[in-house]
């Protein structure tokens, strides 16, 4: 986990990179301090964690490691992910919004690569991104229910791009035992530090590339229920103490 994995550059990179909307001075002032206040958070806190895992048959991840897949979690535990998968490649999807940006600083000091653009903004260019990430062989993330919400609602560019690329979808959650939870849309978690901190994967769900409109509405009803189920299985697999 604490080995780098190097990123090739790619025309993803140099693409994203020109798309990053431009910032006020003092905004870039705001952005540097947030940034790294949230990066040293992260690494300050993340090593006092212990961490915990179940899998569901077939899991995509060990839990410590990420394989070549397209990974979709809720918005509001980022910061213990962000620490569990650091330095692993991962690159993620990020909002051209100010609070888009400092994630992807956060994240990028963290090892991941940051693909910009969201459901809202830039989505189809984004998706363009995270699919050329995946020919390079790196795995990919959304917090899905992001960048604004509704909390807990998945939105469907995981099955559309798995349709294009024949890449296998994950869930997961971690449920940390002791948080400080932020008043905004996604009731951001913090970990208190010392805290255990419990992973629920899902089994992978695969989309055929001829799968119709009905299909693709299935199987994005599927990725929902799975995170829910993640998310409700890590809450009680913390409050039962499991350990590994």
């Amino acid at each position: 986990m604490d080995e780098s994995v190097s990123r090739e550059t790619s025309p993803v990179e140099t693409a994203t990179d020109e798309s990053v909307r431009s910032f006020s001075f003092f905004e870039r002032i705001q952005l540097f301090l947030i940034s790294w206040a949230g990066y040293l958070l992260i690494r300050l806190i993340g090593p006092t964690l212990r961490f915990s895992i179940q899998l569901e048959p077939g899991a995509l991840s060990d839990g410590r490691h990420a394989d070549r897949a397209i990974w979709c979690f809720w918005h509001r535990c980022v910061i213990p992910a962000s620490y569990n998968f650091r330095n692993l490649g991962i690159a993620v999807m990020t909002s051209r919004s100010f609070d888009g940006e400092y994630i992807a600083r956060i994240i990028e000091k963290l090892g991941f690569g940051a693909v910009r653009g969201s459901s809202s903004r830039g989505a189809v260019g984004a998706l363009i991104g995270m699919r050329r990430e995946l020919e390079l062989g790196h795995p990919v993330a959304f917090t899905i229910d992001g960048p604004r919400g509704p909390r807990y609602v998945a939105k469907p560019g995981p099955v559309l791009l798995a349709k294009k690329t024949g890449v296998p979808i994950g869930c997961f959650y971690i449920a940390p035992e002791k948080t400080w939870v932020l008043n905004s849309w996604d009731r951001m978690l913090i970990p208190k530090p010392f805290s255990r901190a419990h992973i629920y994967m899902s089994s992978p769900i695969a989309v055929r590339s001829d799968a119709t409109d009905e299909t693709l509405n299935a199987l994005h009803q599927e990725m929902q229920e799975k995170l829910e189920r993640c998310r409700e299985r890590a809450e009680a697999g913390i409050g039962a103490g499991i350990s590994l």
